[in-house]
C-alpha cells in the first residue's frame, strides 16, 4: 500500500471560474505526479479550451472510466458529456450544472472503489443545481450520497490552526438558540476523532471558544458559558476528550493561544472564519470530517472576477492535494494499528516539537477563569 500512489479524484468546479487554472498550475510541478495520480472529473473540451486560451502548462490524457487511469500523467475523465459553453467569469446555469455533474460522477465512482480521496474545485451554490434541485454545498451533498444518515463537520486547516464551528452557517440571530450541550459534545468529539485518525495526533487538545465576550468578567454579557458551554466541556472530560475553555475570542487569537492547541471549536461561522482568513490568506484548506471519503478543497470561491486572466493563486489548491494524501495515509496507518495492535509496543507517531502539552482537563469549579490550561510539569 505504501508504494502505491494515492488516486486523487478532482472535480473541476464551476466551468466559468478558476477551477481549471488551479488544477493545471498545481500539476505543472513534476513532483505532484510523483506524489499521487490525479483523475480530473470534468470536460475534455472545456479543459482544452482553458489550456489554449490561457496558455496553461500540463498535458492530459482523456479517459472514459476511472478503471483506465494511468500513473505518471494527468488523467481527465469525461464526466460531462454535454456541450458546455464557456463564458469566463460569468456564473451560468450551464457552468453550475457541469460542476454538479462532475461531482455526481465522482460520488458514483467512489462507491465503486475507483479512487482514494477527493479534492473538489470551487462551486457557486447559487447557480449550481440538477433537475431543479438546488445544490446544498459540497459537504451536504457528500452526506446525502455517502453519509448513511451521519453528519459531517467542515474544518478549516492552515498552519497552526484547525478550526470548526458548532452552529456553522446558522444565521447569527439564531445562534444562541442553536447552541446546546449535546451539539458541542457531538462536534468536539467528532473533531477529536478526526484529529486522531486523519491527522495522526494521539491525544488532541481542543480549545472551545466562548459565545460572549468577557466570559467571567461581566455577567450581563450572557449566560451561555455557565449554563451550556462549561457543562459541555465537563461532559467531554468525562468521555476522555481533552477540551479546554471557554476562551474569549479576542484574547484567544490576539495573544496567540490557538498555537497551543491541536483544534479549536468556535460557536458560530464568523467566529471561526474571520480569524482564520486573517491569519491564512493563501494556503487555507477546507477538510470534510466524519465521512467515509476523505475530501478537501482549496479555501477559495470560483472567483469569477479574475477567471481567465491568469491571476489565480494555486497555493491553497496544492495544499488541499497534500492534505488529502496525508490524511489518507494517516487513516490507513491508524486503522491498521488497531486491527493488529502490539500491546505496549505500538506508539502513535506525533510531532510535539512546537506544542505546549497540557494536563488532563479537570471538571470546572467556581475558580476564576484561567485563559490557559495548567501546564504539565
Amino acid at each position: 500500500m505504501d508504494n502505491q500512489k494515492v488516486r486523487v479524484a478532482i472535480t473541476h468546479g464551476d466551468t466559468n471560474g478558476i477551477g481549471y487554472e488551479l488544477i493545471f498550475k498545481t500539476f505543472a510541478e513534476p513532483e505532484m505526479l510523483e506524489l499521487c495520480t490525479p483523475i480530473i472529473y470534468g470536460s475534455p473540451k472545456v479543459a482544452a479550451y482553458y489550456r489554449k486560451a490561457m496558455n496553461l502548462p500540463g498535458q492530459f490524457s482523456i479517459i472514459q472510466q476511472a478503471e483506465d487511469v494511468q500513473d505518471g500523467r494527468i488523467n481527465l475523465l469525461a464526466a460531462v458529456d454535454d456541450e458546455v459553453k464557456v463564458d469566463m467569469g460569468m456564473p451560468t446555469a450551464d457552468s453550475g450544472l457541469a460542476a454538479v455533474k462532475a461531482l455526481d460522477r465522482a460520488m458514483t465512482d467512489y462507491r465503486a472503489g475507483l479512487y482514494d480521496v477527493l479534492v473538489t474545485g470551487p462551486i457557486n451554490n447559487a447557480n449550481a443545481q440538477m433537475d431543479n434541485y438546488p445544490f446544498p454545498g459540497h459537504r451536504n451533498y457528500i452526506e446525502t450520497c455517502l453519509g448513511e444518515g451521519k453528519k459531517g463537520l467542515s474544518m478549516l486547516i492552515g498552519g497552526d490552526l484547525r478550526i470548526a464551528s458548532v452552529t456553522e452557517k446558522t444565521p447569527l440571530k439564531d445562534v444562541p438558540a442553536a447552541i446546546s450541550l449535546e451539539a458541542i459534545v457531538e462536534k468536539v468529539t467528532l473533531m477529536q476523532q478526526t484529529l486522531k485518525r486523519e491527522f495522526y495526533i494521539s491525544n488532541p487538545r481542543i480549545a472551545v471558544l466562548a459565545l460572549n465576550p468577557k466570559t467571567n468578567e461581566d455577567s450581563s454579557c450572557g449566560t451561555e458559558e455557565r449554563e451550556i458551554i462549561i457543562p459541555a466541556i465537563d461532559a467531554l472530560a468525562e468521555k476522555g476528550v481533552q477540551a479546554f475553555g471557554p476562551y474569549a475570542t479576542d484574547e484567544f487569537f490576539g495573544k496567540g493561544y490557538f498555537r497551543d492547541f491541536d483544534g479549536v471549536m468556535a460557536m458560530y461561522h464568523d467566529q471561526a472564519t474571520t480569524p482564520f482568513h486573517s491569519l491564512y490568506t493563501e494556503d487555507g484548506v477546507v477538510f470534510t470530517a466524519g465521512m467515509p471519503i476523505i475530501r478537501t478543497a482549496a479555501d477559495v470561491t470560483p472567483e469569477f472576477c479574475i477567471a481567465g486572466v491568469g491571476e489565480a493563486d494555486e497555493t491553497s489548491f496544492r495544499h488541499a492535494v497534500y492534505l488529502a494524501v496525508d490524511a489518507y495515509h494517516h487513516r490507513n496507518e491508524y486503522d491498521e494499528a488497531r486491527e493488529n495492535p502490539l500491546p505496549k509496543l505500538y506508539r502513535e507517531k506525533r510531532d510535539e516539537s512546537e506544542k505546549v502539552r497540557f494536563s488532563i482537563p479537570k471538571k470546572h469549579s467556581n475558580a476564576p477563569f484561567n485563559p490557559k490550561p495548567e501546564v504539565k510539569s
